[in-house]
C-alpha cells in the first residue's frame, strides 16, 4: 500500500476532512488533496506532523509496516 491510500485511509477512519487534516498541517486542502492523489509529494515535516497527530509511525504511513 502506498502512502497517498494510508494518508486517505488514517483521515476516513477518523471521520476528519481534508480540510480539517490541511489545517492540522498548515496548509491548504488543496495542497493536501494533492498529497492524496499522489499529484504532489508530501514534504517530511508534514509527514512527522501526520504521525504526530495520528499517533502512528512514519514506516506505517509509508507503508514498509501494517503495525501502527
Amino acid at each position: 500500500m502506498n502512502y497517498q491510500q494510508r494518508i486517505r485511509d488514517l483521515r476516513t477512519d477518523h471521520d476528519l476532512t481534508q480540510k480539517e487534516v490541511a489545517e492540522a498541517l498548515n496548509t491548504s486542502q488543496r495542497v493536501y488533496s494533492r498529497y492524496e492523489t499522489g499529484f504532489s509529494e508530501m514534504p517530511i515535516r508534514h509527514l512527522i506532523t501526520l504521525c504526530k497527530y495520528y499517533n502512528v509511525s512514519a514506516d506505517y504511513i509509508l507503508g514498509l509496516t501494517d503495525d501502527t
